[in-house]
């Protein structure tokens, strides 16, 4: 079987779309990560920004699942065509990468 590491980035607001595109594609195992997200513009150092609350940081997700070669595929599809049909400033964000070797 030919793996892929899918990686998803997006805004909190749009947790509920990237779960309908993983249902969509039958991605049953993932797992998901609150995290800051920062636009262009922001701090290249975090700790000019560590206590302050500036408003350059997005709450976040990130969700990633070691997935098939076509689920990952479709996945991106999906996220491809909504971020042309949303207008949100803040296209979901997705990756797949090659699985060469696993130990399960």
């Amino acid at each position: 079987m030919d793996m892929k590491l899918l990686i998803v980035t997006s805004i909190k607001e749009c947790r509920d779309k990237v779960a309908d595109i993983f249902k969509e594609t039958d991605i049953q195992v993932f797992s998901v990560s609150e995290i800051a997200g920062f636009k262009e513009g922001s701090p290249v150092s975090l700790t000019h920004n560590w206590f302050g609350s500036s408003g350059d940081s997005y709450d976040s997700i990130m969700l990633f699942s070691f997935t098939e070669k076509e689920k990952a595929e479709k996945a991106l599809e999906l996220i491809i065509a909504y971020n042309q049909s949303a207008d949100t400033g803040f296209p979901v964000r997705g990756f797949i990468l090659p699985v060469e070797r696993s130990g399960y």
